[in-house]
């Protein structure tokens, strides 16, 4: 079986989410090739992890992503093709699939072999049900960050240049400017210890408390839409099915329920600490740990105790 792995980067270095398709191609026990296109220091990172990459100095905007994509898919004739469920994945995918004739599954959560067949899950509904795929043919398929470890480093393997002319009439959309807020910079989805606030942090002064936590912890401060809509946080803030989607190693909610639209942007992460008045709270469904009581008294407790930890530490 073959793999094709486009490994986005942010220009300096590969994003986490795309190294955990690596993981993916081994489960699968594919042979697995990275496609790395803009960013030869990139490239360099993602052979020292032991597998093959093809480079390609070119823009990576998406037209010019699903230009070079698509002809890679002509050359290597994969099986199954594997993207990081960015929001570059999200757009380039689909086009790359239509323009192939190919199946496509996104945010997948799983990949298994049954039978010979692969079969992909990934959540439908909110996250409140899972459904398996399969699909006949190449699949274009994109990853869930979170859902594979991050492969360990290897011997290190070739690195192969490749030059790529792409036709002006396949770019029909120009970049002419970028506005970059610098609330956009929070990158929830790298992150490995997020505290996220809900509702029931009541205002924008006790929501503070958030932020100290995830201060202490060296995490990053995450929310659910209401505490962003009453203006105590920023929208690149969000977690959930209209925010981001999140794996951390630790996810603390605070003053969350738990609704679907939310849970289903945090639900893998892999340890889930719930804090929450109410005991029938959906949230404490799939917490690891679920503290009842009042968050705006139980956080400072936490704030006070983490700093102790951390004094001790030294």
């Amino acid at each position: 079986m073959k793999a094709l792995l486009f490994m986005e980067t942010d220009g300096e270095k590969v994003l986490g989410g795309s190294l955990e398709l690596i993981s993916a191609a081994k489960a699968l026990d594919a042979e697995g090739t990275a496609l790395i296109v803009g960013s030869k220091t990139s490239a360099d990172t993602a052979a020292a992890l032991g597998i093959p990459v093809i480079f390609i100095d070119a823009a990576a905007d998406c037209d010019t992503l699903t230009e070079i994509l698509s002809e890679m898919v002509k050359e290597e004739n994969p099986d199954i093709v594997l993207l990081s469920n960015t929001a570059m994945a999200k757009d380039v995918a689909p086009r790359i699939a239509g323009r192939m004739g190919l199946g496509c599954v996104s945010d997948v959560i799983g990949i298994n072999k049954d039978n010979g067949k692969v079969i992909y899950t990934r959540p439908a509904y909110g996250g409140t049900v899972l459904e398996h795929m399969q699909v006949d043919g190449t699949a274009v398929v994109t990853v869930r960050s979170g859902s594979f470890s991050k492969p360990e480093e290897a011997s290190k393997a070739v690195v192969t240049e490749k030059k790529m002319e792409i036709p002006a009439g396949a770019i029909k959309a120009k970049i002419i400017d970028k506005v970059k807020e610098i609330s956009e910079a929070v990158n929830l989805e790298e992150a490995e210890v997020i505290v996220s606030g809900g509702r029931g942090m009541g205002n924008v002064e006790n929501f503070k408390l958030v932020e100290e936590l995830a201060n202490v912890l060296g995490g990053v401060v995450g929310a659910t839409r209401p505490p962003i809509e009453d203006g105590w946080i920023s929208r690149a803030h969000q977690v959930g099915q209209s925010g981001k989607i999140v794996a951390p190693k630790l996810y603390i909610a605070c003053g969350i329920s738990g609704a679907t639209q939310h849970t289903s942007g945090m639900s893998g992460s892999n340890y889930i600490v719930a804090i929450n008045k109410d005991e029938e709270a959906p949230i404490f469904e799939i917490a690891d740990v679920s503290i009842v009581g009042n968050v705006n008294e139980i956080l400072p407790v936490m704030i006070e105790e983490m700093k102790k930890v951390k004094e001790e530490a030294k």
